[in-house]
């Protein structure tokens, strides 16, 4: 499949490493050239199965049907604006944790996420779905932490789109879980965010990752 990333950033590095290895065909869309190039020739190198990766400017127009949205939550309205006309038919998928001013909460309003607020800035017939948001990005590079392959909890009302976000993750290596409607990237974001926090408390370097265990 090939799959378009709007940055070029740490978690553009993770997630691109998990769908190169995929054998998944990638696009990182950059406001700088220079870090586009590089991370499009760090993920060649490790592709698998003929995979390619390019690096173009931002602005450039989006070619393929996934689109995965790795900027700062501050500029998402921004580049949600200035592409939404190409959106219509295609999976955006939004990985952020809204983040306040501060770092001591969420910025998503009350009774929403920053996924759901996405949701209705995008034109009809875009796909939003919640996903990569609890892993941080030094995990993703990796795909597993103390031996077990990450989780990546899934949230959206489109099932096809779920589906194939899902099939992405697998690829990659990792174990995708479906937790249900859009509105659970409420919890979502919850759980990203306390994973934030708890990286300095218990001494893990952003290299801890939560799990889901089956008996």
């Amino acid at each position: 499949m090939n799959i378009t990333i709007l940055g070029a950033g740490n978690m553009a590095r993770g997630i691109g490493t998990r769908l190169v290895a995929g054998g998944n065909s990638l696009t990182l869309l950059s406001r700088d050239p220079e870090d586009g190039a590089a991370l499009a020739a760090e993920l060649h190198a490790v592709a698998r199965n003929g995979a390619t990766t390019q690096a173009i400017s931002f602005g450039s127009p989006i070619r393929d049907d996934v689109v995965i949205l790795a900027v700062p939550y501050t500029a998402e309205a921004e580049i949600i604006q200035q592409y939404s006309a190409q959106l219509p038919g295609k999976i955006l998928v939004n990985i952020t944790n809204p983040l306040n001013a501060t770092y001591d909460g969420l910025a998503s309003p009350p009774g929403s996420s920053d996924a759901e607020e996405i949701a209705r800035m995008v034109p009809a017939g875009t796909r939003v779905v919640k996903a990569f948001n609890t892993t941080f990005a030094r995990t993703l590079v990796a795909g597993t932490v103390a031996g077990q392959p990450l989780d990546v909890f899934i949230a959206g009302d489109d099932a096809a789109a779920k589906a194939t976000i899902s099939q992405l993750v697998e690829a990659g290596g990792l174990h995708a879980i479906d937790v249900g409607p859009l509105s659970r990237a409420r919890q979502l974001e919850g759980m990203g965010f306390l994973g934030i926090t708890l990286q300095g408390p218990l001494g893990t370097q952003f290299m801890s990752a939560w799990k889901l265990l089956f008996p």
